[in-house]
């Protein structure tokens, strides 16, 4: 699914259009983008957030040690 988003303020002029440019494509849906208000994403100001914490998700080695292997020697 692709979406064509329109900002709210180009809303009245473009949205028509874009849904008939669009009407053959199945894949494709207009939306207004109708957010509000101030950006969440970012803490108070231009700072970095530094409460993330990044974590390294691989599988640890199993603790302890392991019996010798037979090498056929």
């Amino acid at each position: 699914m692709i979406y064509c988003v329109i900002p709210q303020a180009l809303a009245d002029e473009l949205y028509e259009k874009m849904v008939a440019y669009y009407k053959d494509d199945p894949n494709v849906t207009v939306i207004i983008d109708r957010r509000d208000g101030p950006d969440r994403r970012r803490a108070q100001g231009n700072e970095h957030d530094e409460r993330r914490e990044v974590r390294d998700r691989r599988l640890r080695r199993a603790s302890g040690s392991f019996p010798p292997t037979y090498s056929g020697d």
